[in-house]
């Protein structure tokens, strides 16, 4: 098993501040736009968004939540090990607002799929948008495309993409694995 970088430190930084930047030129003030990262991994990247929109960029108004979708994902009977369910906190209304779901990686689309079906618990949001650091475009089993991207990445199914958060990994990188 082999692991080539795809991105370092430096270019996650440079692509976290861009994505930001997409954000304000979207969404302006945010009073009526919320971020939700998507349990487990799409937590870390939507914390790190929301930070550099308050201490960047002096966006005060941000509404963060996290969503845990282990319930309502098509495959969550299939396998032979059980999954264990995360914390969902979204402390605020969703209804009528524009959601930002925010991931990591996207890969077959199943993950956003089972998002769009948890966040309607919630409410009704006037527009749901998507934002993920990797876009592995080749491997879509959905019509679910990102709305803001890091980058884009062709990996073929056997190869991995493994992003890594200071927060919990101690580095920011981007890594394919290769078996």
């Amino acid at each position: 098993m082999s692991q080539k970088v795809l991105l370092n430190a430096k270019e996650v930084n440079i692509i976290l501040h861009r994505l930001a930047c997409q954000l304000i030129e979207k969404h302006t003030d945010f009073s009526n736009t919320v971020l939700i990262g998507l349990q487990p991994r799409g937590i870390y990247l939507a914390n790190r968004i929301a930070k550099i929109l308050k201490e960047d960029y002096n966006i005060r108004q941000i509404s963060l939540g996290y969503l845990d979708i282990t319930f309502y994902r098509d495959d969550f009977r299939r396998g032979d090990k059980t999954l264990a369910a995360n914390t969902t906190e979204i402390n605020f209304i969703v209804e009528g607002k524009n959601v930002v779901f925010i991931d990591d990686v996207l890969y077959t689309g199943r993950s956003i799929r089972a998002a769009l079906t948890a966040i309607q618990s919630f409410g009704r949001p006037n527009e749901i948008e998507l934002l993920a650091l990797i876009d592995r475009r080749f491997s879509r089993h959905l019509p679910i495309q990102p709305d803001y991207m890091g980058r884009q990445v062709d990996v073929i199914n056997e190869e991995k993409v493994k992003v890594n958060w200071i927060e919990n990994d101690k580095e920011d990188a981007v890594y394919l694995i290769e078996k």
